[in-house]
C-alpha cells in the first residue's frame, strides 16, 4: 500500500497528502463536499518527479480525509488556538463538514484507521530515513506539501509562494534551514517565508532530530505556483516548469550539504 522508491542519496521526500484513494467504507459516509477531496496536495508527486538523482520517496495513496498521516497519532493540535484539521478530519479547509450527519468516525474507528493507514506510512518513512543515514551518516527529510493560496478559514490574506517550516529552527541544522531560505528568498518571481503560518507538521517535528543527524524541513507550496486552484485542479506545465527549477536547486543544495560532511 505504501509506495516507496528507493535511492542511494541522503535525501528522503515525504509525500503524505498526494493520495486520492478513499476506502469504500469511508467514502460511503462522506457528503458531497467530502467526496470532492478538494484539500488534496494535487500533483505534488508529479511536480517533484525526476528533480534529484538518487532521492528516496515515500508516498501513501490514501487521502487525508481517511486519516492525515502528517498529524500526530494522538490527534493533538499542531497549531493550538488556530483553525486546523485533525487526525481524521471532519471538516475541510474551509471549515465545512465533510461527513453525512452522524457518520463521523468515533474513537475506535480512528484507532483502526491509525493502525491500518497511519502506522504503515511512518514505519516506511522511518525505515528509509534510517537506511540512508546508515549509508551517509546523515539523513534529510524534505516533506512535500501544497495548499490553495487563499483559505480565510486557515490564514489571512494570500499565502506566500514558498513556505518553509523547520519548527522554528528545531527540526534541522541551521545550515539546512539557511540553504533553503536563501534560495527561496533570492529567486525572482516568488515570495517566501520561513516558519510563517506553516512551521512544519507532525512529520517534520517528529523526525527532525539534528542532534542525532536526522534533519527535517517542510515545504508548503502555494498551489498557484504550478496549477489551477479550483476544480478540476489542472496541472499547468508553463507554471510548473519554473517552480520545478526552484525545487531542483533546493534539493541539489541539500544533497550537496549532506554529502559535504558539514552536518555530521
Amino acid at each position: 500500500m505504501i509506495e516507496v522508491q528507493r535511492g542511494e542519496g541522503p535525501i528522503v521526500l515525504g509525500l503524505p497528502h498526494t493520495g486520492t484513494d478513499l476506502p469504500d467504507e469511508i467514502a460511503a459516509r462522506l457528503n458531497e463536499r467530502g467526496l470532492a477531496i478538494a484539500d488534496t496536495d494535487w500533483h505534488i508527486h508529479r511536480l517533484y518527479d525526476g528533480l534529484l538523482d538518487g532521492v528516496t520517496t515515500v508516498r501513501t495513496p490514501i487521502h487525508r480525509y481517511a486519516i492525515d498521516v502528517n498529524r500526530g497519532p494522538d490527534g493533538s493540535s499542531l497549531y493550538p488556538g488556530q483553525n486546523t484539521t485533525g487526525l481524521c478530519p471532519v471538516t475541510d479547509f474551509d471549515g465545512n463538514p465533510i461527513y453525512r450527519k452522524g457518520e463521523e468516525p468515533d474513537p475506535d474507528e480512528i484507532e483502526r484507521r491509525r493502525e491500518r493507514y497511519h502506522a504503515p506510512y511512518h514505519d516506511a518513512l522511518s525505515a528509509e530515513l534510517q537506511r540512508v543515514k546508515d549509508i551517509h551518516g546523515v539523513a534529510i527529510l524534505y516533506d512535500c506539501h501544497s495548499i490553495r493560496s487563499w483559505i480565510p478559514y486557515l490564514f489571512d490574506g494570500k499565502l506566500p509562494d514558498l513556505n518553509i517550516g523547520t519548527n522554528t529552527g528545531q527540526s534541522c541544522d541551521p545550515l539546512v534551514e539557511n540553504s533553503v531560505d536563501k534560495i527561496c528568498g533570492t529567486t525572482q518571481g516568488y515570495t517566501s517565508v520561513l516558519n510563517g503560518r506553516f512551521k512544519g507538521g507532525w512529520t517534520t517535528r517528529h523526525y527532525g532530530r539534528p542532534f542525532e543527524d536526522f534533519h527535517a524541513i517542510q515545504m508548503e507550496l502555494a498551489q498557484s505556483t504550478y496549477m489551477t486552484e479550483s476544480a478540476p485542479w489542472t496541472y499547468l506545465p508553463e507554471k510548473a516548469g519554473p517552480t520545478r527549477s526552484v525545487l531542483s536547486e533546493i534539493l541539489q543544495s541539500l544533497q550537496t550539504l549532506a554529502l559535504s560532511g558539514d552536518l555530521t
